[in-house]
């Protein structure tokens, strides 16, 4: 098995590192990741200008672009094979609820979308901020992957992938299927003047997240909800964002008009 490995806290961070080390056992693991942090980047490609594969060692490169840039580019030419799986990760902080519309992590993993197998993101989502700092929390949480992996990935319809985000290590109880939650509205943005005297603005920090059940679907809990309480949360998110459900009721409402182009 071809394994594609990519993230977006660039090709040196210790959580793309320690996930291609534990899923080295299962096939050819190569590496393709932006040459530095490209967070927040989501699903952005980058058109303006070409992009420079730069070979750093064996089965390893690095690319001035962003997540999705690096998967897009390794399917589509820039090798002589194909891939069997694309995982994303493992990113330093929770891609939880409606941070997966920013994220370059889940941006990369939808890349790998039209695979055979379904793509993977993964975040490690612990409390402790020191603990991404340790090899030891990023090698468990890549031999969580690993094993996930090895026991086969379960079916998926097309065009999905797993957000999968992991809790402080060793408070692990198990692993859930979740929901992807929401956040209450973000933090208002923070207005400075710098030392020009000119006005800076800064984007306020996340909202915070509602760990409520959902009522209309009590057996299956949200991702904030799994994570908050010790789980290894695993969402099933898809590319198609139409909601279904309100198609007719909107037609309806809308009284059925045709909308004639002049």
């Amino acid at each position: 098995m071809n394994i594609l490995i990519s993230n977006d806290d660039g090709v040196f961070a210790p959580g793309i590192q320690a996930l291609a080390k534990a899923l080295k056992p299962l096939g050819r693991v190569v590496i393709v990741a932006p040459e530095s942090e490209r967070s927040g980047f989501s699903s952005a490609l980058t058109l303006d200008r070409p992009l420079r594969p730069i070979q750093i060692a064996p089965d390893v490169w690095a690319i001035n672009g962003t997540p999705a840039d690096c998967v897009y580019l390794s399917m589509n030419g820039m090798f002589d094979f194909e891939f069997d799986l694309v995982v994303s990760g493992i990113n330093s902080g929770a891609n939880l609820g409606d941070d997966v519309l920013y994220s370059g992590t889940v941006g990369a993993a939808f890349e790998g979308r039209l695979m055979k197998q379904p793509a993977i993101a993964v975040s490690l989502a612990g409390s402790n901020v020191r603990s991404y700092q340790q090899p030891e929390d990023y090698a468990q949480a890549a031999q969580w992957v690993h094993d996930f992996i090895a026991d086969g990935l379960p079916q998926l319809p097309p065009r999905h992938i797993f957000n999968i985000n992991i809790p402080d290590i060793p408070c692990i109880k198990g692993a859930q299927i979740t929901y992807q939650g929401q956040r209450i509205q973000s933090k208002p943005i923070t207005t400075q003047v710098d030392p020009r005297g000119r006005q800076v603005l800064w984007i306020g920090l996340a909202g915070e997240a509602v760990t409520d059940p959902k009522k209309s679907c009590i057996d299956i809990q949200s991702d904030f909800f799994a994570v908050a309480h010790g789980y290894v949360s695993i969402t099933p998110i898809q590319m198609d964002a139409t909601n279904y459900s309100i198609l007719e009721t909107l037609k309806i409402q809308m009284g059925c008009k045709n909308i004639e182009l002049q």
